[in-house]
C-alpha cells in the first residue's frame, strides 16, 4: 500500500490578504495559545500592527528551508499548493475594526511569488480572531515557496469599513475604492458607489475627502483639486458635476487622480481616505495609498454614472 508522502510544517512571518473567518479569542500579549492548533509549530516574529503568523505549512516536494520541522501531513489535494500560513489578527484598541492584511509568500531569497489579501471584519476591542490563508496554484516552473510574511495591514473603524459586496449597508449604498491604474507617475483610483437600498439615491457633485495618516489623523498641507484635469488631461474624469438618481441596483463613479513626483521637500503618502459621497452620508474609509510625492495635491472627480 503506497504511502503518502510527508508535509513539512515551517513557521514563517506572513503579510497577505485574504478573506478571514474564525473564533475570537481575548487579545493578549503572547496570544498564540488558542489560535494555534495542536499539531503546528508556532512562528515568533512579533507582530505587523497586531497581525502575526502563527504556522506555516509547506509539502515535502518544496526545498526543505533551514527551520525545526513540524508534524507530517498528508498531500495536498490536487491542484493545490498546499502552501498556507495560519494567523491571527489581534485588536488592543477601543472601537471595532476591520482589518485588510496582505500576505507574501516568497522564496528562500525573497522574492515574492504570490500575494493574498484578506479582509477581516469587525474585530472586537482586545479581542484576536485567527484564520488561514492559502496560495493556491503556483504557475508551472515557479520556484519553490518557503516563507510567508505579513506585507502589510491596514485597519479601519467597522462602521467606516468599504463594502463591494455582502449585506447592504444600514445606508443604503456601497462605497469602495478600486486597485487603481498606473502609469509614467500618473495614479487613478476609482471610487465606486452602488445603490443596494430601496429607495432612490441622489448625488449631485463631488465627494468629500479627509486625509488621514498612519494613525488616522488629518494630513495636512494637501490641495484637494475638483477634476481630473487639474492633474493631467484624459483621465475620464473632467466633466462638470451633473445630478444622477441612481435607483436600486444603479451605481455611480468618482476617481481619485495624482502624480507621485518627487522633487524637494519631504514625500507624502496618505494611507487612508476617508469619503463623503454627500453632504451628510455617511462616512466610508478606503485605503488607496497615496503617494503624493511632493505634489502637495490631489484631485477628485464628479459623480457620473458608471457604465452598465
Amino acid at each position: 500500500m503506497r504511502r503518502p508522502r510527508p508535509r513539512l510544517l515551517v513557521p514563517a512571518a506572513a503579510l497577505l490578504l485574504a478573506t478571514a473567518c474564525g473564533t475570537e479569542h481575548p487579545a493578549t500579549g503572547g496570544g498564540v495559545g488558542a489560535a494555534v492548533p495542536t499539531p503546528r509549530a508556532t512562528v515568533t516574529d512579533p507582530p505587523v500592527d497586531g497581525v502575526r503568523i502563527t504556522s506555516v505549512t509547506i509539502p515535502a516536494a518544496s526545498p526543505t528551508p533551514s527551520a525545526t520541522l513540524g508534524p507530517v501531513h498528508p498531500d495536498p489535494l490536487p491542484g493545490d499548493s498546499g502552501i498556507s500560513a495560519a494567523y491571527q489578527v489581534s485588536n488592543d484598541g477601543d472601537e471595532v475594526m476591520t482589518y485588510t492584511v496582505l500576505f507574501a509568500f516568497t522564496t528562500d531569497t525573497g522574492e515574492v511569488m504570490g500575494n493574498k489579501k484578506v479582509t477581516v471584519p469587525g474585530v472586537r476591542a482586545g479581542r484576536s480572531t485567527t484564520g488561514t490563508v492559502e496560495l493556491g496554484v503556483l504557475a508551472p516552473g515557479a520556484s519553490s515557496v518557503t516563507r510567508v510574511k505579513v506585507a502589510g495591514v491596514t485597519k479601519v473603524p467597522a462602521d467606516e469599513a468599504p463594502t463591494e459586496t455582502g449585506a447592504c449597508p444600514a445606508s443604503g449604498v456601497r462605497l469602495w475604492a478600486d486597485a487603481g491604474d498606473a502609469a509614467m507617475g500618473l495614479r487613478v483610483v476609482g471610487l465606486h458607489l452602488e445603490n443596494c437600498g430601496k429607495r432612490d439615491y441622489t448625488l449631485d457633485g463631488y465627494p468629500s475627502l479627509s486625509l488621514l495618516d498612519d494613525g488616522r489623523e488629518p494630513v495636512d498641507g494637501i490641495r484637494i483639486l475638483h477634476g481630473g484635469a487639474a492633474i493631467a488631461m484624459g483621465t475620464g474624469f473632467d466633466d462638470p458635476p451633473s445630478p444622477l438618481v441612481l435607483k436600486h441596483g444603479e451605481a455611480a463613479l468618482s476617481g481619485l487622480i495624482w502624480r507621485n513626483t518627487t522633487l524637494a521637500g519631504t514625500a507624502v503618502n496618505v494611507p487612508y481616505v476617508r469619503v463623503l459621497a454627500k453632504p451628510g452620508a455617511t462616512p466610508v474609509t478606503v485605503t488607496p495609498g497615496l503617494d503624493l510625492g511632493t505634489t502637495g495635491k490631489l484631485a477628485v472627480g464628479a459623480w457620473k454614472r458608471a457604465d452598465g
